[in-house]
């Protein structure tokens, strides 16, 4: 009787099924088997809503049957409806406890609402009853995973994989553990071998992604080609292709596809800033202006797209400031734009203007941080006094700790500009000693020069390859900037949320080089297989380090003779008023001005002893005198590596800082740190007070 219905079932025949499952109802409608057959004809089919009737039906009928409690909910987690599903799976082992599925996707939806503690009592239950089922271990490996224990799931799930390397469950885990420990190749494998067995979109879109994460964009691209010549192409995929083909260098391409979703998708902001990228990398800023002027016609309340528009026109320009009137007819007392005219008027000297236009968007938006810190500059230029009660009248009725914090580091620049250096650097102290706990720890330091290898010959043809760094407070980002914004290989990703997962990285590789556990070679070669993660094509990279220790070159002297090192200085002790006063890059703890200043004056004796001792290729970056001079920056550094850069625009650098020598305000507050510094400074060619 059920026979037909089956085998159609069992050869995809959807059309097939339904018909003879509908007949075997038609003729049999008291059956709830008959019912559960014909619910998964018309699931097959792709009648979510019919099947679920159909198995409604079936449970009238036989309303302790937990199979047909478990297929219902199968049903609808297809349709996203958990809570419902969560309560059929609750019958279904409620009438069967012996009911394995039922605990296999109780426990996928505790781990996907994130309530990992049920999660492992359902997994511990259905491992009772099926111990060695690849559902189980597959359950257990993404437990691990979601607790953040990448290494403990990686051990489960590949184990069981080898016991059963035709599982799909396991694969798809264990895709998503290599993903976890950054084994983007291996994670590639493991779900293209699911593709090739289940050839779907979202497990296309997966390999894509991971190949695009070992740097072959292009590739990517040509892996996700195929949805689109299946009619599967959305928005949001045409996007991200573009997106891909950008980074793989098919700007026109990508501008092509760009522009056709931004036509569809005018408020999407990741559209509009891949968009502008294309463009500017196309040198297109005509047909920019020409596209934005079209969509802003139909669209002017779409912020992205003046914001967007404005890209391409001179920064602060008289044609600016018609886009931004333009924008303010458009929205007008919308704070974004008010913003930019004020922005303009600063950048033409216009300050008076500019600061009543800050005082109009404290009134728009009282406690607004951007206007707020606009008037405190004002007065601090005018009235320090004033501006020391401004902030601590806005101390006063703030109530978000991080907002406080923020006001309080401000405050201690309004004591600077009082002349209160005493209570400026009490202020910054108390700050940084408050957040220890929440900062890295300072980067360890080696003791001496250790005994060095000979230098090995620079390779013939070799790549260009340089190291930069800098203590906090040296401005090193002003560096780091220039070289981004001349397009040169600068990275800046151990910075990030993503850093490399190389011994460059690492603290302990100071003590590792030292002792000899780890050998020279090797940290070359692990620094070097992260490349291709990194986007690095040709071998040339500007790597920019998190921390410095002359303890690395037992390994760039006999393995990568060919570096350069970029060193970025000013006066130590203006470093260390820099750092207390305005943070550094990378957030490390400061307990105290003299813990900093021993730190630091370590870090940069190792500088000295290294050029003292020509013990490698470098380059002192000197920006004492030109760190608010964006064209002697970009020459500075051109000087160092041979080439010509153009010069960061005016203000693209950050805010201003303290001028060269500032730290002398700060003799008598900071006088124990400064006393530690002095020797080094000597030593950098800076004077003793």
């Amino acid at each position: 009787m059920y026979e037909a219905t089956i085998d159609a079932l069992r050869r995809g025949a959807a059309a097939e099924a339904l018909t003879a499952a509908r007949a075997t109802v038609d003729a049999q409608p008291q059956d709830p088997v008959a019912h559960r057959l014909l619910s998964a004809a018309l699931r097959m089919g792709g009648d979510r809503d019919a099947a679920l009737a159909a198995i409604d039906r079936a449970i009238a009928l036989v309303p302790e049957d937990a199979q047909q409690h478990l297929e219902r909910a199968g049903l609808l987690l297809d349709g996203r409806q958990l809570d419902e599903a969560q309560a059929s799976l609750a019958r279904a082992v409620g009438l069967d406890p012996n009911k394995f599925p039922a605990y296999v996707l109780q426990a996928q939806l505790a781990i996907g609402r994130g309530d990992l503690d049920q999660a492992e009592s359902l997994i511990k239950t259905a491992a009772r009853i099926a111990p060695e089922d690849p559902q189980v271990t597959a359950l257990e490996g993404t437990l691990a995973l979601r607790r953040g224990d990448a290494d403990r799931a990686l051990s489960i799930l590949s184990q069981a994989s080898q016991r059963h390397p035709d599982e799909a469950i396991l694969r798809h885990a264990l895709g998503f553990a290599y993903v976890a420990k950054g084994h983007f190749a291996f994670a590639e494998q493991a779900f293209r071998s699911l593709l090739e067995r289940y050839p779907s979109n979202p497990l296309r879109a997966m390999v894509a992604d991971l190949v695009r994460r070992q740097g072959r964009p292009g590739e990517a691209v040509d892996e996700l080609l195929p949805i689109l010549e299946n009619g599967g192409g959305s928005p949001a995929l045409q996007r991200l292709i573009g997106e891909m083909e950008l980074e793989a260098g098919r700007t026109e391409s990508a501008l092509t596809r760009l522009k056709g979703v931004l036509v569809e998708q005018p408020r999407d902001r990741r559209t509009i800033a891949a968009a502008s990228e294309a463009w500017r990398r196309g040198n297109g800023a005509e047909d920019a202006r020409a596209t934005l002027e079209t969509l802003l016609a139909e669209h002017p309340d779409v912020p992205d797209l003046w914001y967007a528009r404005l890209l391409f026109e001179p920064f602060a320009s008289d044609a600016a400031r018609v886009v931004v009137e333009r924008w303010l007819a458009a929205m007008p007392d919308f704070v974004p734009a008010l913003e930019a005219r004020a922005t303009i008027h600063q950048q033409a000297g216009e300050m008076e203007q500019a600061d009543a236009i800050a005082h109009r968007i404290t009134e728009i938006n009282p406690g607004h941080a951007g206007a707020e810190l606009r008037v405190i500059d004002n007065l601090m230029r005018s009235d320090p006094d004033a501006a020391v009660n401004q902030v601590e009248s806005l101390l006063a009725r703030a109530r978000d700790e991080g907002v406080k914090r923020m006001l309080r580091q401000l405050l201690g620049r309004t004591f600077d500009a009082a002349g209160q250096y005493d209570a400026a650097a009490a202020t910054w102290a108390e700050l940084h000693a408050e957040a220890v706990p929440q900062r890295l720890p300072l980067p360890p330091l080696g003791d001496g020069v250790p005994e060095l290898p000979p230098m090995a010959p620079v390779p013939e043809q070799a790549p260009g390859v340089a190291f930069l760094w800098g203590a906090p407070g040296s401005l090193v980002e002003r560096v780091a900037l220039t070289l981004d914004n001349a397009r040169m290989p600068m990275l800046a990703d151990r910075f990030g949320s993503r850093p490399p997962r190389d011994p460059m990285q690492r603290y302990g590789t100071t003590a590792a080089l030292s002792d000899g556990s780890l050998d020279p070679s090797f940290l070359v070669n692990q620094w070097r297989a992260t490349h291709a993660a990194r986007g690095v094509k040709d071998g040339r990279i500007i790597d920019w380090l998190l921390w410095w220790d002359n303890t690395l070159l037992l390994a760039l002297r006999p393995h990568l003779p060919e570096a350069r090192l970029l060193f970025v200085l000013r006066d130590p002790r203006d470093m260390l008023v820099d750092w207390l006063a305005f943070g550094a890059p990378m957030p490390f703890a400061l307990e105290s001005p003299e813990t900093a200043a021993d730190w630091l004056a370590k870090a940069l004796g190792q500088i000295a002893d290294l050029r003292d001792g020509g013990l490698f290729p470098h380059s002192l970056i000197r920006l004492d005198d030109i760190a608010h001079d964006p064209a002697a920056i970009a020459q500075s550094i051109g000087d160092a590596l041979g080439v010509q850069l153009p010069a960061l625009s005016d203000g693209a650098q950050g805010p201003d800082r303290y001028a060269s020598g500032h730290w002398r305000h700060y003799a008598e507050a900071l006088a124990p740190a400064f006393a530690i510094l002095a020797p080094v400074a000597e030593r950098l060619g800076y004077p003793a007070r």
